[in-house]
């Protein structure tokens, strides 16, 4: 899946709603779209019409009393909870307790939602995010890229190929 938010898309200079079904198309999983009203009758007329946009179209709420009473009225429960991870780690909370946490009281009482872990900075976010027990995790581009770069990986992947290149050899 996707994940976006009001920043995000600003930062595109293009129609929300437009930018939104365009990602829908590129992917069959999730795309969260995110209300900006505050209140719960603007988070359900929003969310509502998010939720046209397209079949894959998660609707992302704020963690506000008004926030789960939308949520209440959109859906039976949330299908994600999205700790902030990084944004934690800048007030010196410690966002991976937060995670194992939710983890162990979700488990205890068998709820569905995911632990979506967001604001995800680093590899190592990543790693701990998984070892804590998120189900899944949102990431930037360069994030992502990073999860395969290895200085041993690198320095091996140059040994073999110098070796293959005196051996001759050719696949």
């Amino acid at each position: 899946g996707v994940t976006t938010n009001p920043s995000l898309i600003a930062k595109s200079g293009r129609p929300f709603a437009e930018v939104i079904k365009e990602i829908c198309g590129l992917t069959n999983g999730p795309v969260s779209a995110e209300v900006v009203a505050t209140d719960v009758d603007g988070m359900v007329r929003e969310g509502r019409k998010l939720a046209k946009i397209a079949e894959n179209v998660a609707v992302k709420l704020p963690l506000t009393w008004d926030g789960l009473k939308a949520c209440r009225t959109l859906s039976a429960g949330a299908a994600f909870i999205s700790p902030f991870i990084g944004r934690l780690d800048d007030i010196n909370i410690d966002g991976m307790e937060l995670i194992s946490d939710i983890r162990q009281i979700y488990d205890n009482y068998l709820f569905d939602t995911e632990i979506l872990a967001a604001s995800i900075r680093t590899p190592n976010h990543v790693k701990l995010s998984a070892l804590a027990g998120a189900d899944v995790a949102t990431m930037p581009p360069n994030v992502i890229k990073s999860l395969v770069n290895h200085p041993l990986t690198d320095k091996g992947l140059e040994a073999f190929l110098a070796d293959a290149k005196k051996a001759d050899i050719k696949v």
